[in-house]
This record gives structure tokens, sequence and C-alpha cells, in this order.
């Protein structure tokens, strides 16, 4: 019993000390306290309410936080928007092309010409206007070295000399054919090998079979996609070169770029 009473004396004495510990402090410095430690001084609440006081001291942070993103991506958007009004300036203007660096068609064909490069391969290079065409069509997919191999050997055919004849087979095997040649094309291996042998003594025959191969791949496969090409086109079409290109560049921009762009008018107030 009198263990009880000195138990409940010192409980009574600890909350006289903190009822004046908390009375001498000023009122706003106390109710401040309470306001930090509301969890502490609450010993006699539920979990579910200590949870409760829990999340609405740590509603005005999140306030915050959600403050501060929606300012960020208002601010993002500002910038999308800006950076889209910029490059809309590149737009292609019908009435003045000349401020693109356009490329316009400064060869004497006319477009029936034009159009005949299309009915077959062999009319396409047989021109010289077609040549250089189909050449800066290949030069755009990094095989220009297919047709600088056919027109090496078309020159080599045309060698009198004896001793031009072996000097440029040389040359052409040590850089069209050879393996890890400068300008290597897409030989079987069959056709590497006659080659090889071919050039000890050469004959103006001597890259007919390569030949043939490196015309067979570019008829088959570059000539499709030439015809089908920005390049081709805007050549039968009459237009400057280059502007299919600009055009597409520029609506994928628009469309592809800014396609989760979101009009919102309230960031410019």
């Amino acid at each position: 019993m009198q263990k009880s009473k000195h138990v409940r004396n010192d409980i009574e004495e600890a909350k006289t000390s903190t009822v004046e510990e908390t009375s001498e402090l000023p009122t706003d410095k106390a109710a401040e306290r309470k306001m930090e430690n509301p969890l502490l001084l609450s010993p006699q609440l539920s979990a579910s309410s200590r949870m409760k006081l829990l999340c609405k001291s740590m509603k005005p942070s999140n306030k915050d936080a959600a403050k501060t993103e929606a300012k960020n991506r208002a601010q993002e958007k500002k910038n999308r928007l800006s950076l889209l009004l910029k490059k809309s300036e590149l737009h292609p203007n019908p009435t003045h092309l000349d401020t693109f660096d356009k490329l316009t068609n400064d060869s004497s064909e006319s477009p029936e010409e034009i159009k005949k490069w299309g009915e077959s391969f062999d009319k396409l290079i047989s021109q010289k206007a077609g040549m250089d065409t189909f050449t800066r069509f290949l030069k755009s997919e990094f095989s220009e070295e297919n047709i600088e191999f056919w027109l090496a050997c078309e020159d080599f055919k045309k060698t009198k000399d004896p001793g031009q004849l072996s000097h440029k087979a040389k040359e052409i095997y040590k850089t069209f054919i050879e393996k890890n040649a400068p300008k290597e094309v897409n030989l079987d291996f069959n056709t590497k090998e006659c080659a090889n042998q071919n050039i000890s003594c050469p004959t103006i025959n001597s890259f007919d079979a390569a030949q043939t191969k490196i015309y067979t791949l570019m008829e088959q496969d570059s000539y499709p996609r030439f015809l089908r090409s920005n390049l081709y086109l805007d050549l039968l079409n009459g237009r400057p070169l280059g502007y299919s290109a600009l055009r597409r560049r520029s609506r994928s921009f628009t469309f592809n770029e800014f396609k989760d762009a979101q009009p919102d008018f309230a960031i410019w107030l």
C-alpha cells in the first residue's frame, strides 16, 4: 500500500511539473510545442487516431510538393511550346524556298527524260545526269562503292595499252575486291577468287563476272529504292531537291515530338 501511494505521488508530481513547465513558456511557444508533438502529448490516443494526426501533419508538405511539381510541369510545357514556335520558322514556304538552302534541278534533262529513268536501270545509268543522280543516292546510303566499281570496270574494258591494263587490274582488285579493301564490294568467294586469278594475266574481260554481280545487285536492290526516294520524286515533279524530306521532317517534329503536349493557356498568365 505504501509503495502504491509513493507511485501515485510520483505521477502527480510529474504531471504538476509538466503543467508548470508548459505554463512557464510563452503562450505562442506552448501552442507551438503542442503542435510539434501532438502524438507525444496524447499517449491515450489509439493507433488509428495517431495515424490520422500524422497524415494531417504531413499534408502541408505534400501540398507544397504538388505545387512545385505543377509549377515545373507548366514551365516545361512553356519551354517546349517556345521551342516549337522556333522550329516552325523552319517550315518551308512555297513562295520563299530559297531560304532553305534548296538544291534546284541543274541538269538539262526534261521531265520526260527524267521519267524514262524509271523505265529501266539501264536507261538511268546510260545518261550522265541519271548516273550522277543515282550516284548521289548511293552516297546517301553509303554504298557508292558499287557504282564506282562498275565505272572502274567500264573504264578498264576501254584500255588498249597492255601495261596500263595490268596496272589498272591490280588497282581495281586492291581497291574494290580483296579482303578489307578500302571500298570493298559485296561479292561471293568464288567471284573474288576468279578475279584474283585473272589479274596475273589480265584481259579486258577479267572483271566481267564481278561487274555483272554488282550490276545485278544495284538493279534489284538499290534501283527500286531510288525510284521511291525523295531525290528522284522531287526531280520527277519539278520540286527543289530535298523539299520532300524537309517537309516530312517538319511534320514529324510537330506531331511526334509534341503529341503528348496539351494546350495550357494558364501558364502564359
